[in-house]
C-alpha cells in the first residue's frame, strides 16, 4: 500500500501487514483497516512483548509512511512531546541585534519540535507511534486530547497548528493502569495476547523459516510452558523468535534439559525468574528425557 493510498478491505490490510512481516489474526488487521478508513487513533493494550510496537512499525512499513515514535516514561512532559523553543538561539539572537530592529524571536526558527508537533506539521503522512502511554500520568493524556480528537496545536506564540496530514495513530499500553475514559472514547481498541501455539509457530516460522515443524512446536510449548509460571518478565514473541535462531546456529534438532538450561538466557530476563524456570521447566525436560530413555525410545 502507497503512504497515501485507501484500503478497500481488510483482507488487503492482512496481506500488507503478512508482506511487511507481521502475521496480523482477524482483529488486528479490522483495527488496522479501520484507523486508515476512519482516521481513528488506535490504542493497542496487552501485555509486554505481544508485539504491538511491532504492529506500529508493521503499518509503517506496509503503507510505505515514515514511523515517528514518541516513548513515553515517567515524569515525560510537554516541552519533549510536543516543542520547546531554542532558548539558547533566542538568547544570542537578542544579544546580537539592538533592541529596536529584534526581529520576533518565537518564529520557526527558533521552535524545536519533538514527536507530536512532528507528526502534525509533516507534509508527509506518518504513523505515529506513541509508545507506553500508560507510563505517563493523567495531565498528560488529557494533553493529548486535543491532538487526537482534532489534530492540530495549540502554540500560544504562534497559534494554532493544524494538521498538514493525516496521521495513522497507534498507542500502546502494556496495561500497568487505567487509562482515562477520555482518552478512550477518541481511540479504536485492540487487546493483543500471547498467541495460541500454533499461531506463534507461524510466527516463528516467518522469521526463522529454516527451523522445522517438529523443533519449532517444541520451542513453542516450552515457551508456554515458561510462561505460565509466576515470572516477573514472561518470554515475548521477539525471544521465541531468537531463541529459534539461536538453536538453528547451535544445529540443534531437540530440546533436552542440558540445551534449555545452556540457552535459558535468551527467553528469561531476570535472576529469579531463572532459578524458577531452571528448577519447574528444567526438572520437567529432565525427566521426559528419563521416560524416553526408560521407554527405550
Amino acid at each position: 500500500m502507497a503512504a497515501d493510498a485507501t484500503p478497500s478491505s481488510v483482507a488487503e490490510v492482512k496481506d500488507a501487514l503478512e508482506g511487511a512481516g507481521y502475521l496480523a489474526d482477524e482483529p488486528a488487521a479490522l483495527v488496522a483497516y479501520l484507523a486508515q478508513r476512519l482516521g481513528k487513533p488506535v490504542l493497542v493494550e496487552g501485555p509486554a512483548g505481544v508485539g504491538k510496537t511491532e504492529l506500529a512499525k508493521a503499518v509503517s512499513r506496509a503503507t510505505g509512511r515514515e514511523l515517528i515514535r514518541l516513548q513515553c516514561y515517567e515524569g515525560l512532559d510537554e516541552s519533549k512531546a510536543l516543542y520547546e523553543w531554542n532558548y539558547r538561539k533566542q538568547l544570542l539572537k537578542i544579544q546580537a541585534t539592538d533592541d529596536d530592529s529584534l526581529e520576533d524571536i518565537f518564529s520557526d526558527e527558533f521552535l524545536l519540535t519533538r514527536p507530536l508537533l512532528q507528526a502534525i506539521a509533516s507534509e508527509h503522512p506518518v504513523v505515529l507511534l506513541i509508545d507506553e502511554i500508560d507510563k505517563t500520568d493523567q495531565e498528560f493524556e488529557a494533553m493529548l486530547l486535543e491532538v487526537l480528537s482534532d489534530f492540530q496545536i495549540s502554540i500560544p506564540e504562534l497559534g494554532v497548528i493544524e494538521a498538514r496530514t493525516h496521521p495513522i495513530v497507534v498507542l500502546t499500553s502494556n496495561n500497568s493502569r487505567e487509562l482515562t475514559e477520555a482518552l478512550k472514547r477518541r481511540c479504536l481498541y485492540l487487546w493483543l495476547d500471547y498467541p495460541e501455539v500454533e499461531r506463534e509457530m507461524e510466527i516463528v516460522r516467518l522469521h526463522a523459516p529454516e527451523i522445522d515443524d517438529r523443533l519449532a512446536r517444541r520451542l513453542i510449548e516450552v515457551i508456554h510452558m515458561v510462561r505460565q509460571l509466576d515470572l516477573k518478565k514472561p518470554p515475548s514473541i521477539a525471544e521465541s523468535i531468537d531463541w529459534a535462531r539461536a538453536l538453528l546456529l547451535l544445529g540443534a534438532d531437540d530440546i533436552d534439559r542440558d540445551l534449555f538450561e545452556r540457552t535459558m538466557s535468551i527467553i528469561v530476563k531476570h535472576r529469579t525468574d531463572i532459578d524458577l524456570v531452571a528448577e519447574r521447566v528444567g526438572a520437567k525436560l529432565g525427566q521426559e528425557g528419563k521416560l524416553d530413555l526408560a521407554s527405550g525410545s
